[in-house]
């Protein structure tokens, strides 16, 4: 049978399929299989292994992972704590599970509808996982290569503009001759977002799937700090002077939480940039972080459409507001990586 390979599962060269452990085997996140599509819903396509978008049709065959997925604009949705008849596509990158919740807009949208055909499994009969899969697994030192500057890029939501930001922060970084190097360390398996920033200038360009995590949403703190070191050894080689990174969704999501709050992580930024879709969430975000220790060098993001707002934010906020096209011609680089005052 012919199978399209969701990108999440681009290093699984070799496998062996299990049909008979679908009942009795409980999946945990990065475990491989291959689906039939039963109904088309929300997903009428995946990305691949070589990242071009395959329309997929009812009957068709994908190797994807299973994955947790939080997306407060489009589908909340978790690994099942046992084998079920049917599962759910939560991402165009190959992340599977059951959908918990939706945004209200998706009301009439249904998850696209798959089967599970079998396991990919190794030689020895082992479910294949992708989380680690041939990939080096570094422990977190705190070690940043070339001691370059990380530029930590945030936002106050999902949707806040903070890759349009950090993508345009590593233009304008560009300008000054130096290496730029750009990491998405947290979200869900789909490589718009680093592809974005690599077209936008930055030398080179990864996320947490290169470790082969088809999301990070629900891992263990350990294993994100380690994911985070093993990132940064990837670009050991690259010797970049900045490295301007991405950690998703809003302040208050399970894994930014975590690592704003983190003094091990937070120790490794020199500066933060963060994004606002209205002028309100810059208030009320630049001081939730206050509260944190951290005060972010700019504040920029949607709401830098808005003359207007950008009025509001710079009569009330003490950070320098700029636009996307401020940031992006590098004249205002020596705000950007000016030290954020970090708790120690």
């Amino acid at each position: 049978m012919k199978i399209k390979k969701s990108i999440v599962t681009k290093d699984i060269q070799k496998y062996q399929l299990n049909a008979e452990i679908i009942e009795t085997h409980t999946p945990i996140a990065g475990d491989v299989g291959i689906f039939e599509v039963i109904t088309l819903g929300r997903h009428e396509s995946i990305q691949g292994e070589d990242k071009r978008n395959l329309a997929i049709f009812e009957k068709d065959y994908i190797m994807a992972a299973f994955a947790d997925r939080y997306a407060t604009s489009q589908f909340e949705g978790y690994v099942p704590s046992s084998p079920m008849d049917l599962y759910d596509i939560l991402g165009a990158g190959g992340a599977i599970g059951v959908v918990k919740s939706k945004n209200y807009s998706l009301k009439d949208v249904e998850p696209t509808k798959i089967r599970l055909v079998g396991y990919c499994c190794d030689d020895t009969g082992k479910v294949i996982n992708t989380k680690w899969y041939h990939k080096q697994r570094v422990r977190f030192s705190g070690i940043v290569p070339n001691n370059a500057k990380v530029i930590l890029s945030i936002g106050s939501t999902m949707d806040s503009g903070k890759t349009t930001t950090e993508a345009h922060v590593a233009r304008g970084l560009k300008s000054t001759g130096k290496k730029v190097a750009f990491i998405k360390f947290t979200g869900t398996c789909y490589t718009k977002d680093k592809d974005f920033v690599f077209d936008c200038g930055a030398d080179v360009s990864i996320d947490f799937s290169d470790m082969g995590f088809p999301s990070t949403y629900m891992c263990e703190k350990e294993d994100l700090l380690d994911l985070y070191q093993s990132l940064l050894a990837k670009l050991s080689a690259e010797k970049p002077d900045f490295i301007v990174m991405e950690i998703a969704d809003g302040l208050m999501q399970r894994e930014t939480n975590f690592l704003l709050k983190s003094k091990k992580f937070m120790s490794t930024i020199h500066s933060v940039v963060f994004s606002c879709g209205d002028s309100l969430s810059a208030f009320q975000g630049y001081d939730i972080l206050q509260q944190w220790g951290i005060i972010p060098t700019v504040i920029s993001g949607r709401f830098t459409m808005s003359p207007l707002l950008i009025e509001e934010v710079k009569n009330n906020c003490a950070a320098p507001v700029l636009t996307i096209d401020q940031i992006m011609t590098g004249e205002f680089n020596n705000l950007i990586i000016a030290p954020s005052l970090v708790a120690a």
